[in-house]
């Protein structure tokens, strides 16, 4: 009986024993929590937050039914199936902004929307081109409907009447935004030791130039890249050059290459996947240092709680596509300006809504609709002039194998290399191949140096 007695005290003595063990374990971690919770919102004070004015950010009724629309309100048309599609599904719009000279305002000439799955734990990127015509809300004169490029909203009425752009021409939702200057992405790049980059001599031609001027904004000294001989390197070839933070500005602004505007949208979206595959990789210190850099560069109307959360979620989530919008356009020029033109938008938004979310059962609102019309009616291009071939800006991306044939072929003076024929599967344009033309002084003249306008 007493070693019965015995063995429940032995038994009860090491259960005690555990639980202690557990307790001391479980407290660890809170405190281990609490730290990381306080030293992130710390962190998070250094953001410039800002307010909405929620009376000047409009959402179309067809998706949001609470919202109403400028120039009245209609019944809500989307399906509870296509409603529900979108749960666990949210868009936050990432803003570039040219911030070298104030008197020049602040025209939004990066725009990506992340728009990011939370069942899937995915995001997608899509650009908007800058000069996509697009009803931009009111003009400098109070006159509604101004239709005109994109980038002209943030600078016309700030944040709200750029996310009122996004909502009514592309029938979204989006209430929350992020915007930094050129600092911000520099700084980054290098605290991360800097970037990758696959880049064809015409690139870094380019990119010394562009960085001339965005070394001096950033306030580093200026570095430039090493250019080969075009003798040895030319036309499409690529090769990978390790690029600073003001180089990766440089190279993401870029615009006078096969694709100008639409290829430039896409070395934006190359260089911020890269910087957040760095930061997935980089250690607590590296982080803890961008953070103090950077974030003082940023000004968003995320509160604390929600960026701590995204924080603790999209770090673990993949990109897992980008693109830019719109899929089908024709470039023009249209009430004295150029523009690009969506044709049409209804065609475009319901493919954007598509690529976003496949099978969401969406169709184009009569908000979209009628921009549209007027789109159309300004412009002359219709449902029979859209095009499934419109230029994307797709960055090549080539092997080892197409570059030793680029070299074999340059050795025995055959410049027009029938390994880059259109037939083949990468689909290379002609204008990538090598007339000497590109590497004439006068094509890198002065005029090709960035300014506000073309920023």
């Amino acid at each position: 009986m007493s070693n019965n007695r015995y063995g429940k005290r032995r038994r009860n003595r090491k259960k005690r024993k555990t639980l202690f063990v557990i307790e001391i374990v479980l407290l660890a971690v809170l405190v281990v929590v609490l730290f990381v919770s306080i030293w992130l919102t710390r962190k998070f004070s250094l953001i410039n937050h800002t307010e909405l004015n929620k009376d000047n950010l409009y959402t179309s009724s067809e998706v949001n039914g609470t919202s109403s629309v400028a120039g009245g309100d209609t019944e809500s048309s989307m399906s509870a199936e296509s409603a529900s599609a979108y749960s666990g599904f949210e868009v936050i719009a990432l803003v570039g902004i040219d911030t070298r000279d104030e008197m020049d305002g602040e025209n939004s000439d990066t725009m990506i929307l992340a728009c990011i799955n939370h069942n899937e734990k995915t995001i997608k990127l899509v650009s908007i081109y800058r000069d996509t015509m697009l009803n931009c809300g009111n003009d400098y004169y109070g006159n509604s409907d101004y239709y005109s490029k994109a980038n002209a909203a943030y600078n016309l009425g700030g944040p709200e009447q750029f996310l009122s752009m996004i909502n009514l021409n592309l029938d979204l939702d989006v209430t929350e935004f992020a915007t930094v200057g050129f600092n911000a992405l520099s700084d980054t790049i290098d605290l991360l030791g800097g970037i990758d980059v696959d880049l064809t001599y015409e690139e870094v031609v380019h990119l010394n130039n562009y960085n001339v001027e965005t070394s001096a904004a950033v306030g580093v000294e200026y570095q430039a890249l090493e250019l080969p001989d075009s003798s040895e390197f030319y036309g499409a070839m690529t090769r990978t050059y390790h690029l600073s933070g003001s180089q990766a500005v440089s190279y993401a602004r870029i615009r006078y290459t096969d694709g100008n505007d639409f290829r430039r949208a896409a070395r934006q979206r190359l260089v911020l996947q890269k910087v957040m595959d760095g930061m997935k990789a980089a250690g607590i210190g590296t982080l803890n240092n961008i953070l103090n850099a950077v974030l003082p560069e940023v000004t968003t109307n995320i509160d604390n709680a929600k960026i701590l959360s995204l924080a603790g979620t999209l770090i673990s989530y993949n990109i897992t596509d980008q693109t830019g919008f719109p899929f089908s356009h024709i470039e023009d020029v249209v009430n004295d300006e150029d523009v690009v033109v969506p044709v049409t938008l209804a065609y475009n938004v319901q493919q954007l809504h598509e690529w976003i979310l496949p099978g969401s059962g969406y169709s184009p609102s009569g908000t979209v609709q009628e921009y549209s019309s007027r789109i159309t009616a300004l412009s002359g291009y219709g449902e029979e002039s859209i095009t499934l071939d419109a230029e994307n800006g797709e960055i090549p991306t080539w092997d080892s194998d197409l570059n030793d044939l680029a070299i074999q072929e340059q050795a025995v003076g055959n410049s027009s290399a029938s390994g880059y024929s259109s037939d083949d599967s990468s689909s290379y344009s002609s204008d990538y191949y090598d007339d000497n033309s590109y590497y004439e002084d006068d094509y890198y003249s002065d005029e090709y140096y960035d300014d506000a306008e073309n920023y």
